[in-house]
């Protein structure tokens, strides 16, 4: 079974306290929060004080996908605000730590460490480091904005880094982000968490779309 990370990035952020309360009463596993800065990727979103306020009212753990340059710069704070996974890139620009230096700042902040491959990084390439991180968050759309459509190319890096992550012997999560839906979260039995924004936000009852994507691992 699938475990679930609803993207607050698909839902109504007049109601955000609202929507979090109901994806979590509808069996979410995760919230997961898109950080975005304009610069390393094309849009603008929110900020460790958001960070902060959903954790004031959500129990779930709060997985940060960080899409920013310098992450180094903010792990603290979202760390402060409560975030307990923060994910950063593999393509940094502009960073002044390595992927292993990161994960090391992560883990000291108390959180667990992520690490991200956009659509056209092979996922061979970030096999060495994956022992230094408990979470690897593969994109299957240019990062930026939600409701795009799934790279399908982009879920056989999950065969390929379930297959090495085992090699290794590692109990490393993989996540997939982007595009994800009932359709689609047959290609990704490899992963054991889907991110799902229009899949669960835009659908008539968050319960039904959380119980429908979990159970499509397997089939």
């Amino acid at each position: 079974m699938f475990q679930i990370s609803p993207s607050i990035l698909s839902a109504d952020f007049a109601n955000l306290q609202k929507e979090v309360e109901a994806v979590s009463a509808a069996g979410a596993d995760f919230i997961h929060v898109d950080v975005m800065d304009g610069h390393f990727v094309p849009n603008l979103t929110i900020g460790a004080p958001v960070v902060e306020a959903l954790k004031r009212v959500s129990k779930l753990p709060l997985d940060c996908h960080l899409m920013i340059s310098n992450p180094e710069k903010y792990i603290s704070d979202f760390a402060r605000a409560g975030a307990d996974i923060i994910t950063v890139h593999f393509e940094l620009s502009g960073s002044d730590r390595s992927p292993l230096e990161l994960s090391q700042q992560i883990r000291a902040a108390g959180c667990q460490a992520g690490i991200s491959i956009k659509p056209g990084t092979p996922a061979a390439s970030i096999f060495s480091v994956l022992s230094n991180f408990d979470l690897v968050l593969v994109m299957s759309v240019e990062p930026g904005f939600s409701g795009q459509k799934f790279m399908p190319e982009c879920a056989a890096k999950l065969l390929e880094l379930r297959q090495e992550i085992d090699r290794q012997g590692l109990k490393v999560l993989l996540e997939i982000d982007g595009g994800v839906n009932l359709e689609t979260a047959r290609q990704c039995t490899a992963a054991d968490i889907l991110v799902a924004g229009h899949a669960v936000f835009r659908q008539a009852s968050y319960a039904d779309a959380i119980r429908d994507l979990k159970n499509m691992k397997g089939l």
